[in-house]
């Protein structure tokens, strides 16, 4: 499967069960580690959980394993590795806390800055 089918099999998954806020960033330029970082957030543990585990489900039935999971047991942040894409699962304060999102758009405002935009 490519990274561009994974990508879209784990965000209809997370939007299947009403994930908010799902965000997609394309890191191929700027990591080796995987191609595409996904966030979403799930509105209670259970929700969150609930969310990780509809995912996990469809990618082992599309044939395919996680690398890893971590952080089910808590509900409050689930991180699933599927390689080419890495999934994010967040309650509302712990994604608002963390900003993962300005780690990854950082540098493309320091690209924008350095070319005088």
């Amino acid at each position: 499967m490519h990274s561009e089918e994974l990508l879209q099999l784990a965000q209809t998954s997370l939007e299947d069960l009403k994930a908010r806020d799902v965000s997609v960033f394309d890191v191929r330029d700027m990591t080796s580690v995987t191609d595409y970082l996904l966030i979403a957030t799930g509105t209670s543990d259970r929700h969150v959980r609930s969310l990780s585990d509809k995912l996990i489900q469809n990618v082992k039935q599309a044939g395919l394993s996680p690398l890893g999971v971590e952080g089910q047991d808590s509900g409050e942040w689930v991180l699933i590795d599927l390689n080419d894409v890495i999934v994010h699962v967040m309650q509302p304060r712990t994604r608002e806390f963390y900003k993962l999102e300005d780690l990854w758009t950082l540098g493309d405002r320091d690209g924008l800055e350095q070319a005088g935009h």
